[in-house]
């Protein structure tokens, strides 16, 4: 997998700056027949890692744009292969001609992901490694990109190896007893790994629990926004949003379809789903709308039940708050503080937490924030990149626990050794299905093919 590559790395925006990457046999070579150096130099005749200006021309000899190139060679570069960077204008046209040009001189477009996938193939990634190149890239969050990029650091290999080493281990051990009798091997007795297998299974499952809070991290919180019509749903969604995004009117039932943005609140990345207003009517428009907030609400994560609190509580209001409290974890607003207040915190059911807020004027955001933020899952401190966000890699933690948990019965019930070990062995495959250790190759291809070209 070393023929040569190229791609605009840096997407297809007009930008101040635009970077085009080589990597694979010949990267070098390629790169010196676009670019022409200000001193005369070849960029094959100059040493790693240093800029140097000149031209980008084509096989004309027109000029394309003044730019800086840098090489890498093997094997002390990302993708593990010769690479070069030429750091160019930010014009797209001009991009894609200067890529033009490299494709002339021998080069293909890379695939989406297929810079990092050469990195993981030639050693220089594992693959919790090579998935958060892509959760930074998209992360909305600090802490969403801080813990993606601690697990680039290696955090989750660091945390797996660990356990994979201590069982490897054991298993090592078993075998050389097994295969050499005559030698010198201090005798295998099972019952004394029962506390390797219990601190083993100790910090898998410790990892797996941070999933549920790194799923939060990555993909965000499904919250559903219900209520009566003209509670101020939508300007609600507007305030938390920053911008009008939804059509705001004195008249009930602007809203006839669900409304989806995400922002973030208090750290958290939300994924709002703003609906129609919930009530009995007869117009099939509206009803329609009705079912799809009811909808809406049933798969949220949670809920923000939007009262009028210039309106006492009334029937329809209790029962959407039943509803919603029934469903997920539900905040209830009170929305128009603004305003003379009529609906007292008293007559709210107990138990759900409530804040008041003025959507016009985003007075009790923060407020809602902090009652939001507790009704979400949490995790014990852990260093950057420690939470598992990925679901694949939450998949293989939990087969190895499960392959533990089995093993740690087998010994209970007095069983054989070998059939003991038989399940330590498939908590090896999991784990080493995690870090790439043992991966087939359509699983490597789809993993990379969420990435983008470039990367």
């Amino acid at each position: 997998m070393s023929d040569l590559i190229a791609a605009i790395a840096t997407g297809s925006v007009r930008s101040a700056i635009g970077i085009i990457r080589l990597s694979g046999e010949g990267a070098i070579d390629c790169a010196d027949r676009v670019f022409h150096a200000r001193s005369g130099q070849k960029m094959s005749d100059a040493p790693s890692g240093r800029l140097v200006y000149g031209e980008i021309r084509d096989n004309s000899g027109a000029l394309l744009d003044t730019a800086l190139c840098t090489v890498s060679r093997a094997p002390r570069s990302y993708t593990g292969e010769d690479t070069a960077e030429l750091q160019c204008h930010g014009s797209p046209t001009a991009l894609g001609a200067i890529l033009t040009e490299l494709f002339r001189a021998g080069a293909r477009q890379a695939l989406p992901g297929e810079f990092t996938k050469r990195a993981f193939l030639n050693g220089k990634l594992d693959l919790t490694q090579a998935e958060a190149v892509i959760d930074l890239i998209d992360a909305d969050t600090a802490q969403a990109a801080k813990n993606a990029a601690g697990q680039l650091g290696g955090a989750v290999t660091r945390r797996t190896d660990a356990v994979y080493t201590e069982l490897l281990d054991m298993v090592a051990h078993f075998h050389a007893v097994v295969d050499w009798p005559d030698e010198d091997i201090e005798d295998f007795q099972l019952e004394n790994y029962l506390s390797t297998l219990e601190k083993s299974e100790d910090a898998l499952s410790a990892l797996l629990d941070t999933f549920d809070r790194g799923r939060i991290l990555r993909d965000g919180v499904r919250t559903a926004i219900v209520g009566r019509p003209n509670v101020g749903k939508s300007s609600l969604l507007n305030a938390l949003l920053g911008f009008d995004r939804a059509i705001v009117a004195d008249l009930p039932g602007t809203t006839r379809d669900t409304v989806e943005e995400t922002c973030v609140l208090g750290g958290i990345k939300l994924r709002l789903i703003d609906t129609a207003g919930i009530r009995g009517t007869s117009d099939a428009v509206e009803k329609l709308g009705v079912e799809r907030s009811l909808s809406a609400m049933g798969s949220a994560r949670l809920i923000l039940a939007v009262l009028d609190s210039s309106e006492a509580l009334s029937a329809v209001d209790a029962d959407i708050i039943k509803k919603a409290a029934a469903t997920a974890p539900t905040v209830i607003v009170l929305n128009k503080s603004d305003l003379p207040q009529r609906l007292s915190p008293s007559s709210l059911p107990a138990g759900i937490p409530w804040a008041a807020v003025c959507a016009k004027t985003g007075e009790g955001l923060s407020e809602l924030s902090r009652r939001a933020s507790a009704l979400l899952p949490s995790v014990p401190d852990a260093p950057a990149g420690e939470i598992l966000t990925n679901a694949r890699q939450a998949g293989e933690v939990s087969s190895a626990l499960d392959s533990l948990r089995a093993a740690r019965s087998a010994l209970s019930d007095g069983m054989t050794p070998d059939a003991v070990l038989t399940e330590i062995e498939a908590a090896l495959t999991s784990l080493g299905r995690l870090t790439g250790k043992a991966l087939a190759s359509d699983v490597t291809d789809r993993i990379f093919q969420r990435f983008c070209v470039g990367k």
